[in-house]
Formats: structure tokens, C-alpha cells, sequence
């Protein structure tokens, strides 16, 4: 019975037609393959008609697959629009990926005051790119982080809006021969292995930006280490491995560690506000103006003249998406 048509049907066939690939469809929808085209094929059979011609080398809508299209297109926005209609009655769920002081948890504070009758709740999932695809599933509707370093994948059904360029600071052992100075250069950590989330499939997008960042500067990457949920947690696994740990100037204050700021160049982790693309919310409007507010009141998006920030972050953090 087509009146009970599942809309996941739809938008499975939604993202074959307009890809024509099952495996990039898929990629998007952050579905197998098979449970793909197993959905394709149980959508054919309810409307008792082929809808893709399939080769070794092609996928091509047939006539009938042409037809369906804009129907499919008009009942997923429908579909949308009813969901959107009732979003203002339920908590925006928002990943500030720490539960210690942060951007995010500024942006949010402020939201709360901007909009005090949405309930925006904090959820601390630890890293853009597990977030992101949390997002994209449905379990959570705003995040945090460097969006650049994202899968293409995972940003085509994203959206985002740059928030701040954060400097970035190294995390010490007291007893290290950097840990009296205020700063410390980039080429001081020449020989130095520095933990940067290595291993870590949540923050892969982090990772990223460090190796990018060591590169040609004689400073290692230091290899997987098991994944540390929590504060205590961290500050055990560090200490036991020894190795400095890249972090951000906020980064919070561990017991037996100084955190300090890198120069020559100051390097940048550029930080944005993510949500799923479509999405509407009070609570989101609330965010995003929050996060325009601070960045203008403390000048997060004014960039330093000597920074350093990867090429594809530029593009990126030159305005929404």
C-alpha cells in the first residue's frame, strides 16, 4: 500500500537518482550498500515498476524512475516541513565535544540567554567527525570543529558557519625543558612526538590538522594510545605515555601539565558550527546568532598576521555554508 510508503524508501531512491551510483548514495546516506539497494528493490516492488536501469558500468533512470522523481521530491519536503513544524517543541541536542570551558560552551550559554524558552542540551560526543555523522542519523542536531577536516560525505548533507579561529598551545609535562616559557615556537618541538588524537576514529578531522601542521617541521606524530573518555582519564594515559599533547589555548588545565601558546607561525584550528542542512529551530537561530555575537565582541574571526591555517580551512572559514 503506497499511503504507508516509508519515507527512508524515498530518500534512498532520492540519492540513487540523483548520484546515479549506489556506493556514493550510500556514502551519503551513511547506509551499506546493500541495505541501499535492498531498499531501492523493496520500493519497486511496492510500486510494481523498475526504477533504474543497472549495468557493470552505469545506473540510469528508467522512465517510470523519471516519473516517480518530483513526487518522491514533494512528499520528502512535506515530510520535512511537518517535522520542522513541531522542532520548536523539543531539546536541540548540541555536541560541544568537552565537558570543560570551550568556544562551544560560550556559544551555548549565550544562546541560552538569547532564547530562554528553547532547551538546548549538551552532549559531549568528543570529535567533529563522529558528531557529524551523529548528526546526519538523527541523533543530534548541532556540533562543533574544524569542518574542513570532514570526509566529503559527511559534509554534503551538512551545513556550517564559521565561528572562530582558535591558536592552537601545546600541553606540557612540568618537568620538560619548554614548560618554563611563555610560548613556544613551532621549530622548538623539532624532535618532539606529540600526541594529536592519533588512532582516535572520532577525531579524525583533528588528527588531520596536526599532521598537516607537522609536516616538514620535524615534529612526529605520536602513534595510537587508548582512547581516554574523560579528564582524569586523559591526564593518566598522557602522563603514562610522556608525550607533549597539541591542544588548544583554552584547553583545560590538567594537574602536572602547563598549556602554552605556539608562535612563529601561530597556528590556527578553526572552529565552526555545524548542523544538519535544512534544519530549522529556534534554538539553532539562537546559536548561530550567539556565535556572530562573540565572534564580533571578541574578534574570534579576526586573523592573526602570522598564522598558519591550512588551504582548504580558507576556503571554509570565508563564511556560511
Amino acid at each position: 500500500m503506497t499511503e504507508f510508503l516509508d519515507p527512508r524508501l524515498l530518500r534512498g531512491f532520492l540519492a540513487v537518482a540523483e548520484d546515479l551510483h549506489f556506493t556514493r548514495a550510500a556514502a551519503r546516506l551513511f547506509v551499506a550498500q546493500q541495505a541501499l539497494s535492498r531498499d531501492v528493490r523493496g520500493l519497486e516492488r511496492t510500486l510494481g515498476a523498475e526504477l533504474f536501469v543497472r549495468t557493470t558500468r552505469q545506473v540510469a533512470l528508467t522512465p517510470d524512475g523519471e516519473r516517480l522523481l518530483p513526487h518522491a521530491r514533494r512528499v520528502l519536503a512535506a515530510h520535512r516541513s511537518l517535522s520542522e513544524a513541531f522542532a520548536g517543541a523539543r531539546p536541540l541536542l548540541v555536541d560541544l565535544n568537552t565537558d570543560g570551558p570551550s568556544t562551544g560552551r560560550a556559544v551555548l550559554e549565550h544562546a541560552r540567554e538569547l532564547a530562554p524558552g528553547c532547551e538546548l542540551m549538551a552532549r559531549f560526543e568528543s570529535g567533529l567527525t563522529h558528531s557529524a555523522a551523529e548528526i546526519a542519523a538523527g541523533r543530534l542536531d548541532v556540533a562543533f570543529g574544524r569542518f574542513a577536516g570532514l570526509a566529503p560525505g559527511l559534509r554534503y548533507g551538512l551545513s556550517q558557519q564559521p565561528v572562530r579561529y582558535e591558536p592552537l598551545a601545546v600541553l606540557l609535562p612540568d618537568g620538560h625543558p619548554l614548560a618554563g616559557r611563555e610560548t613556544v615556537r613551532l621549530d622548538e618541538l623539532a624532535g618532539e612526538t606529540l600526541y594529536a588524537g592519533a588512532g582516535n576514529p572520532r577525531t579524525r578531522e583533528w588528527t588531520d590538522l596536526a599532521r598537516a601542521l607537522f609536516e616538514g617541521r620535524g615534529i612526529a606524530l605520536a602513534p595510537p594510545a587508548p582512547v581516554a573518555m574523560g579528564k582524569e582519564e586523559f591526564r593518566r594515559v598522557m602522563a603514562k605515555t610522556g608525550n607533549p599533547v597539541l591542544a588548544t589555548v583554552d584547553f583545560a588545565r590538567l594537574p602536572g601539565t602547563v598549556n602554552r601558546p605556539l608562535t612563529c607561525p601561530v597556528p590556527l584550528s578553526p572552529l565552526s558550527l555545524v548542523w544538519r542542512r535544512g534544519l530549522r529551530h529556534p534554538g539553532l537561530d539562537a546559536l548561530r546568532a550567539a556565535a556572530g555575537a562573540l565572534a564580533a565582541r571578541h574578534g574570534w574571526l579576526d586573523r592573526p598576521a602570522d598564522s598558519w591555517l591550512p588551504g582548504p580551512d580558507e576556503e571554509v572559514m570565508r563564511g556560511p555554508s
